[in-house]
């Protein structure tokens, strides 16, 4: 490869010498190039000082769209002209990246491989052709390619010597290549940085886009770009912002655009980037064609936040070259920031209008508004569930009452709030009250609200929960306690939208929607004069059955799981495996307590596990399994089970370590069981 060829050697001929010579300027220029365009010059002009070619032919690959690039230079000038792009498989340099190996044609009319590429070269009057792989280590460059209107072969001296310069022009390319890359991405980076810097010091967007579209502009080259909105109503794009330079005063571009029939639209409806040629733009009689002379792509990006699509931001470009798979990348990042910018900007606002609506209303209310925020999500696939949920979905469109039925711990309240976030009340006050834990004397003045010396103790004049829901949703959980004496005032607020204050005079009209839940069976309080019949008709107006935890065993393990990972992060530990034999025991409880339960006893799992296996205290099911292994009756489970509970607290009751937190019960709840199933003292005490 001439390598024996060094300073003070002896040369066979001049022409030996001049090839040497050119060798160490182009290892020169290996070092010191500035630009593809200006690397392939300078190597074309020293090639042509030393050897009898007619044309030099450069073959990149671009991986892009899997085709080779070529430009070529003539010995008259060292100006290198772009032959455009072509498939790989018609052209002879496609072949040799390809094979990475060598073509030598002497005599192009004696060659019967490559017609493609073979009918390129009669074309423009070539003989002989020879073509070198460029290649740097395992990547695969191009093809270096020589060519001439004579016919002559290739000694192997020429061949040594071509080889050599296929190698410095490889590294050349590749330095040059990388520069360019680097540069690329440096130019990227920054116009990155600059588009965040200008979103976060104003969310002013119709004002801003013009400057956000100088810094894309610096990098996409786009002669115009746009922002378009989803309009819900019209539901069709609305232009927002845009920035078209050298054009004064209004556009005459469509400000609507339709979803179906236009560019912007079909990549809101999927979601996904689109580019469009000039000719399909023609197809979709964009009205780009008409305002922005010589347009020839457009691409569209949707803008996609947490609460989905919410319109697109476009740019379209006069010059040939299409958007290329890194433009588009760029552009989604840009698209994903403003996209922040926008969620960021309407969550300010509605913030800001929730805290001017909270303003006036009593720190109480504020803290169920705040706990409606932070709700927990309903766990579960199971086919019971999907059913239930469908109801609620069903009924929310509507204001008709809704009564939830079901045992303690079964998720009501949770099934309730989510009614409400579908309800067209969703923007106004959730307000819940369990009737079973105020007492009678003070429920009334909790529901209606009483008026300055109603009563002893009334001091100030107090707003009730019916005022307070006004406009959106009030949820009566345990209605099945609510005194029988109250049951026909809360009938007139039901069918008369109206009451009084307790102790006042003028009637105070409301406009809410109800939602009840219980766990007794109210036909049989009404059987036994317990429940008014004229009440409960009102409220079984669409009523929705939660099944209890045993009926969808098949959410156990999702439950499982979501509460370990929930009670592990809460408690700092880190576990990452439920042996499979624990998941089966808690798959086979019947849970008496339902999911409440469930919780409570994964929480105590939590609490004993010290490493990142769970350890779950699955000795409290097996015990009570085998004590009432002859009576496999639910109420008598239940009764032993709620009999050990105290027996482990003492008889305490209330409290975080009584038994009804243990239990996952209510204190109400749990004393009135206990009542019904007649547990005396002497079964749990000493």
């Amino acid at each position: 490869m001439l390598a024996h060829l060094v300073p003070g050697s002896h040369f066979e001929s001049d022409a030996e010498l001049r090839r040497y010579e050119a060798l160490l300027q182009m290892a020169d220029v290996v070092v010191c190039n500035s630009g593809l365009q200006q690397l392939f010059s300078d190597i074309s002009e020293r090639l042509h000082q030393v050897l009898d070619f007619d044309r030099i032919i450069y073959s990149l690959h671009n991986p892009a769209n899997n085709k080779m690039e070529v430009l070529h230079s003539e010995p008259s000038t060292s100006d290198i002209e772009h032959l455009g792009e072509w498939p790989i498989d018609e052209t002879i340099s496609g072949w040799v990246w390809q094979n990475q190996t060598v073509v030598l044609i002497p005599d192009i009319d004696q060659e019967v491989r490559f017609e493609n590429g073979i009918k390129k070269l009669r074309e423009i009057g070539m003989k002989s052709y020879f073509c070198f792989p460029l290649t740097i280590g395992q990547k695969r460059i191009g093809g270096l390619g020589l060519a001439a209107r004579v016919v002559q072969p290739c000694e192997e001296k020429d061949r040594r010597f071509l080889e050599r310069v296929a190698e410095l022009v490889s590294l050349a390319i590749e330095n040059a290549l990388s520069t360019n890359v680097l540069q690329q991405e440096n130019e990227r980076i920054q116009m990155l940085l600059e588009v965040n810097a200008a979103l976060v010091s104003n969310l002013d967007l119709p004002e801003l886009f013009p400057a956000i579209s100088g810094f894309i502009r610096k990098v996409i080259r786009q002669d115009y770009a746009s922002l378009s909105l989803y309009d819900e109503q019209r539901q069709t794009l609305v232009k927002y912002a845009s920035d078209w330079p050298g054009k004064n005063g209004n556009s005459t571009l469509a400000t609507e655009l339709s979803l179906k029939e236009t560019a912007p639209g079909r990549a809101f409806l999927e979601r996904e980037a689109k580019i469009y040629s000039r000719q399909e733009l023609v197809a979709l009689r964009s009205t780009l064609i008409e305002n922005l002379e010589g347009v020839q792509w457009l691409c569209s990006i949707p803008l996609v936040t947490r609460k989905g699509a919410v319109g697109t931001i476009n740019f379209a470009r006069k010059d040939t070259d299409a958007f290329c798979a890194q433009d588009v990348s760029l552009l989604k990042q840009i698209a994903g920031q403003i996209a922040i910018a926008m969620d960021n900007s309407r969550a300010y606002r509605e913030i800001a209008a929730l805290t001017e609506k909270l303003s006036g209303e009593k720190l109480y209310l504020q803290d169920e508004i705040r706990s409606e925020l932070n709700f927990e999500e309903i766990i579960g696939e199971s086919r019971v569930l999907k059913r239930v949920l469908d109801q609620a979905k069903t009924v929310a469109s509507s204001d008709a009452t809704v009564l939830i039925l079901g045992e303690t711990g079964t998720g009501k309240e949770l099934i309730a709030r989510a009614i409400h976030r579908m309800s067209l009340r969703s923007n106004a006050s959730f307000i819940k009250m369990n009737c079973a834990a105020i007492p009678t004397g003070l429920l009334e003045s909790e529901l209606f609200g009483h008026e300055k010396g109603a009563f002893t103790g009334a001091i100030s004049q107090k707003i009730g929960r019916l005022e307070l829901a006004d406009k959106g949703s009030l949820f009566l959980d345990e209605i099945g306690d609510i005194a029988l004496e109250l049951q026909p005032k809360l009938l007139r607020v039901l069918q008369d939208q109206e009451f009084e204050r307790l102790g006042g005079t003028r009637t105070i009209g409301v406009n809410i929607r109800l939602i009840a839940a219980t766990n007794q069976d109210l036909a049989k309080g009404v059987s036994e004069k317990h429940f008014r019949s004229d009440l409960f008709y009102r409220l079984n107006v669409f009523p929705i059955r939660i099944p209890p935890l045993r009926e969808r065993a098949d959410d156990i393990p999702l439950l499982v799981r979501y509460f370990v990972h929930k009670f592990s992060a809460r408690m700092g530990k880190l576990i990452d495996s439920i042996p499979s034999a624990t998941m089966h025991a808690l798959c086979s409880w019947h849970w008496p307590g339902n999911v409440r339960e469930l919780e409570n006893f994964i929480e105590r799992s939590v609490i004993l596990t010290n490493g990142s296996v769970l350890r779950a205290p699955l000795a409290e099911l097996a015990a009570l399994t085998e004590e009432n292994e002859n009576d496999g009756t639910l109420e008598h489970l239940e009764r032993e089970y709620i009999i050990r509970a105290l027996r482990e607290t003492g008889g305490v009751i209330a409290g975080n370590r009584g038994a009804a937190a243990r239990l996952g019960l209510k204190r109400t709840t749990l004393q009135s069981r206990i009542q019904r199933m007649g547990i005396s003292r002497e079964e749990y005490g000493d």
